[in-house]
């Protein structure tokens, strides 16, 4: 994971980065809980003051058992596991940490690799991106259908701005 120096100026220029239309009704939030095993956390994503997707530490543990399993199955451990990915891609497994791996990450690229990449959250963060303008969502509108409803909504969202 890239290093940030604090949430705060990470969440500022997350958000600064939001298309005008969304600014003030996007927030980025995260908390780390220091007294529990581990200082896990949580992140979310909010409209309006509402959630509208959260990562959490229990995603961890659904991770570590799916990578158990794939152990037993296969011999291999791998969190690059095709299946895997593919099936926490649609049902949202993630944790705070993956959100901010996923947050430094994009911060780092073009928008054009941030709206290709194979991670569901840096293209959240691209779809909800100022760089992005009225052609490119255009182009996008077709790729929508084919996302998990958890990501699609972002899309249906910035779409619905143009």
């Amino acid at each position: 994971m890239n290093h940030y120096k604090s949430w705060s100026a990470l969440n500022r220029r997350l958000t600064d980065r939001l298309c005008p239309a969304l600014r003030g009704r996007i927030t980025y939030f995260l908390t780390r809980y220091h007294t529990v095993h581990n200082a896990y956390g949580r992140a979310a994503i909010r409209m309006d003051g509402r959630e509208i997707v959260y990562f959490a530490w229990p995603a961890i543990y659904r991770q570590e058992s799916d990578l158990r399993r794939l152990w037993e199955e296969t011999s291999q451990w791998s969190y690059d596991d095709p299946t895997l990915r593919e099936t926490w891609n649609r049902e949202a497994v993630y944790c705070e940490t993956d959100f901010l791996r996923a947050a430094t990450a994009f911060l780092d690229l073009p928008i054009e690799a941030a709206l290709g990449s194979d991670d569901p959250i840096i293209r959240i963060l691209a779809i909800l991106d100022r760089r992005v303008g009225r052609r490119t969502l255009q182009k996008i509108r077709q790729q929508a259908p084919d996302l998990p409803p958890w990501v699609r909504q972002f899309y249906d969202l910035r779409l619905s701005t143009m």
